[in-house]
């Protein structure tokens, strides 16, 4: 045969590279089962390697995401130390504007502590609205328990 896989001249007849990636002479050219099996072998590759591909992608997506969380640990951690600071330097305020120090520190101890009450309650609401079910879902449920149970009350007396 000829450089690209060709058929020149007698002898079997040889096919050309094809989906699976052999080159020229590495079989004679079959029927079209032949052909089928190299067309599935083919796309079954490429149907592994877009797996292999989804897979990286995803592990790579999964290690940013731990890296993403990391940071928010990191951030808490700094957020707090800073918090504590801020709470100090304001009881030191308060003391240099004439508080003895108790005072001062229960004034900015109380302050702090109201805002997180506050905090937390919103977080609570916002927690229960996002986790009740919807209300004609609800009363969908109480009519549905309602109805099997007057089902079942006159099956149990008989």
């Amino acid at each position: 045969g000829t450089a690209d896989g060709r058929y020149v001249g007698p002898g079997p007849q040889r096919r050309a590279t094809g989906m699976t990636g052999r080159g020229t002479g590495d079989r004679v050219a079959q029927g079209p089962g032949a052909m089928m099996a190299d067309v599935l072998a083919g796309v079954s590759r490429l149907v592994q390697g877009e797996l292999a591909l989804a897979k990286a992608e995803a592990s790579e997506r999964l290690q940013s995401a731990k890296q993403a969380v990391v940071q928010v640990a990191v951030a808490t951690v700094l957020g707090m130390v800073a918090v504590n600071v801020l709470a100090a330097a304001a009881v030191a305020l308060a003391v240099a504007a004439g508080l003895s120090a108790v005072w001062a520190s229960v004034l900015v101890g109380g302050g702090l502590l109201l805002l997180a009450l506050g905090v937390a309650q919103d977080a609570a609401r916002r927690l229960r609205e996002a986790g009740a079910l919807p209300k004609r879902s609800a009363a969908s449920v109480r009519h549905d328990v309602e109805t099997l149970q007057t089902m079942v009350k006159p099956n149990a007396a008989s």
